[in-house]
């Protein structure tokens, strides 16, 4: 769980005390700031990858967005209100279930020296399945990245000891189709915080609607290889923090301006706001936003023509621009969207749909940044972003007058893997080492694919030998990993240097350190750790 049980917590005690706000003083108002809250800790409990507890919270969205549609008066029917309710303290008993499961594992989480899983939060693994020799790759695999898959065959229930929130891979192909539902509706009844992820899935359309349909998180069709299934699961249950999203609101009516801002903050989205629409180019080079909000209609401008101003320069010719404007007339709002716009929302807006409209939005532009900034084979940064991270974070450690260790380090004798077996099989051993870096290093650490095969790895607040400590455990552990290639498998090893500041001064002088240091780790016979000279 990327989020502390404390925050989970707080989170859910926010919307239960719009609730009681509702039930203490309902009106049309106090029931709009619910619908909100509902909608901010379910997009929350998305944003966190916490699939069980969403269920139950998009579940109670959907029937509270359901009363916007329904010409009712309030306070709401007794039904409606006694089923609110119900709904509502069934996902509190839910969280404060889920947040005691989770207790442990961010401490775990914080710490790189606590193994391989320890900035995942993965609970128990079980494999369901009756052939467990068919699954042994799978069960290596995972354990090469410090998760045990624990076997059970359908046949036999779980033991008690098996947790709240597991993750259970389930083999369907051991299964009748007709049993699906049923066998997954059980689990997902027992362990409604755990995570149900069905393996051997037939792509047709009906085994596909009966396993999601039964309560599965996820389905890997027929013949998905152990390594796609080992990081699907990292995918799952690796999400990325990310920064807030941020809006400039170009609006002429304070008091408009102001409404925005707060329904926005119901969902953790940061505001500035920009009354006048001469200042709009200053406030997005300072505020950096990655959405605006544009009111069509400002006196001396309109948001059509601040729209065109704004793309007139490069770096904001892909940035969102939603208008919010009282204008009806079709035509118009074509028109507003073909020379700049990207959506048109009218006046009054719905709050909810306000929010859904911007997340998504931002998250498309987001993910396109992502896509300019990442690496696609491993989705850490790449070369040129990885450089500017590293200067940036060195400028903050020089400020505070810590220790920050680079590391070069790269996969020894990579042309013979590639030559031998082949460039897919070559990726998946870069894979391989990316993921094992993940997992052992801290979240503000830097982790970058320099090039081929190649990494650049930062450690801020690290002196070298804490940090040869570090990457020597992990250079140990890569080698120990099984890499499969047809009926087969062969072991690969790595090789790294390491130059700390103050030592070195520069971000490239602290490269070009680590490089060398590199290179005489080859020298020195391959799969070892070099710790450079001043």
């Amino acid at each position: 769980m990327l989020c502390s049980p404390e925050e989970l917590v707080q989170k859910n005690q926010a919307l239960s005390n719009t609730w009681q706000r509702y039930q203490a003083a309902p009106s049309f108002e106090s029931f709009v700031e619910l619908a909100v809250s509902i909608n901010s800790f379910t997009e929350f409990l998305i944003d966190k990858g916490i699939a069980a507890l969403h269920h139950a919270s998009h579940q109670l969205e959907q029937v509270t967005l359901a009363l916007f549609n329904k010409d009712v008066g309030h306070p709401l029917p007794q039904a409606a209100l006694d089923d609110l309710n119900e709904r509502v303290l069934a996902l509190a008993r839910m969280t404060h279930a889920h947040a005691t499961a989770n207790a442990g594992l961010e401490e775990r989480r914080r710490d790189p020296q606590q193994g391989a899983a320890g900035n995942m939060r993965v609970g128990q693994t079980w494999l369901i399945a009756h052939n467990q020799t068919a699954w042994a790759g799978l069960q290596a695999q995972l354990g090469y990245f410090g998760m045990t898959a624990q076997f059970t065959p359908w046949d036999q229930p779980l033991p008690d000891t098996a947790g709240d929130a597991p993750l259970l891979l389930l083999d369907m192909s051991s299964l009748p189709e007709t049993e699906w539902s049923s066998r997954i509706q059980a689990l997902r009844q027992r362990f409604a915080m755990g995570q149900l992820i069905c393996l051997e899935v037939r792509s047709d359309f009906e085994p596909l609607q009966q396993a999601l349909r039964g309560g599965c998180d996820s389905c890997l069709l027929v013949g998905t290889p152990s390594h796609a299934i080992v990081e699907h699961i990292m995918r799952l249950n690796e999400r990325d923090e990310q920064e807030a999203f941020r809006v400039l609101i170009v609006e002429d009516s304070k008091t408009a301006s102001h409404l925005i801002r707060r329904t926005l903050e119901e969902n953790q989205i940061v505001s500035e706001i920009v009354n006048d629409p001469r200042l709009t180019l200053n406030a997005l080079k300072q505020f950096n936003p990655d959405l605006i909000l544009m009111d069509m209609y400002m006196p001396n401008c309109t948001g059509v023509e601040v729209a065109r101003i704004i793309r007139q320069h490069d770096e904001f010719l892909s940035m969102p621009i939603v208008y919010l404007s009282g204008e009806t007339n079709v035509a118009l709002q074509v028109d507003a969207m073909r020379l700049g716009g990207d959506h048109f929302l009218t006046k009054p807006f719905n709050p909810v749909f306000l929010n859904t409209i911007v997340k998504s939005k931002i998250e498309r532009y987001r993910a396109l940044r992502r896509s300019m900034y990442h690496d696609s084979l491993t989705g850490l940064l790449n070369h040129s972003s990885g450089k500017h991270t590293l200067d940036m974070l060195l400028s903050s450690v020089a400020h505070e007058g810590g220790f920050l260790s680079v590391v070069m380090m790269d996969i020894d004798h990579f042309k013979l893997v590639n030559d031998s077996y082949g460039h897919p099989v070559g990726d998946q051993v870069i894979r391989s080492l990316s993921w094992l870096l993940k997992q052992r290093l801290r979240k503000h650490d830097i982790l970058c694919r320099y090039g081929g095969e190649e990494f650049l790895i930062a450690l801020p607040h690290t002196d070298a030998d804490q940090a040869y400590a570090i990457i020597d455990r992990i250079r140990q552990d890569f080698g120990q990993i099984r890499h499969p290639c047809r009926d087969s498998h062969f072991l690969a090893t790595a090789s790294g240097g390491i130059a700390t500041y103050p030592l070195h001064q520069s971000g490239d002088a602290l490269i070009k350190a680590a490089d060398e240091a590199l290179y005489e780790a080859k020298r020195g016979g391959r799969n070892r750790i070099h710790v450079s000279d001043a």
